[in-house]
């Protein structure tokens, strides 16, 4: 028979004893002096904390996400709302400018310019989402998209009903830029 080889890593044989010893001492659960006993409660706590921890910043990862998102949407469909707010005057003096000249003058070319310019216009605002409100006399006064410039009793019409346009207003998709500006009848009900 062959002789068993000698670990070549231990050099004493003792050694090979003492080694033994140890493992048989670790089998017997009996901890070395200098090796601290493990607190397995305070472990798990600190795992359920680290997970809780680890939830809570999954989920405000999720939310910024989706508010980024919401905002990317908003800012494309309401980034320009400042540009066609100051775009508005220029619908208004174009309309204001029509208004003032009367068909059948020497002046047909011009206003046939102009109404080109402000079919133009209204093309580009509705390319856009932006669309005109545009109430007409005897409509019913709607807060959310008329400002009340004045009231007057008018016969013939009741409490609530717009009697004049004075100006044109616009919304930008569903939110309001510009209210359209009315004459309120006040004249009480019979």
């Amino acid at each position: 028979m062959a002789e068993p080889k000698e670990n070549p890593f231990l050099d004493d044989p003792e050694e090979m004893e003492e080694e033994f010893d140890l493992d048989a001492a670790m089998e017997e659960d009996e901890a070395p002096a200098d090796r601290p006993r493990v607190n397995v409660d305070a472990i798990m706590a600190e795992r359920d904390e680290m997970r809780d921890r680890l939830m809570r910043a999954l989920a405000e990862a999720e939310n910024v996400r989706k508010r980024a998102a919401r905002d990317r949407m908003e800012a494309e469909q309401y980034g320009g709302s400042k540009l066609t707010r100051d775009m508005l005057p220029v619908y208004d003096n174009l309309r204001r400018a029509l208004d003032a000249a009367g068909e059948g003058t020497d002046q047909d070319g011009v206003i046939e310019g102009i109404k080109l310019t402000l079919k133009e216009l209204l093309n580009v605002f509705n390319k856009h989402g932006v669309t005109l409100v545009s109430p007409e006399v005897g409509d019913r006064f709607d807060p959310q998209i008329h400002q009340a410039m004045f009231e007057a009793p008018v016969p013939d019409t009741r409490a609530g009903d717009i009697i004049q346009v004075a100006m044109e207003g616009f919304m930008l998709h569903d939110r309001l830029l510009r209210p359209a500006q009315v004459g309120v009848s006040s004249t009480p009900a019979n």
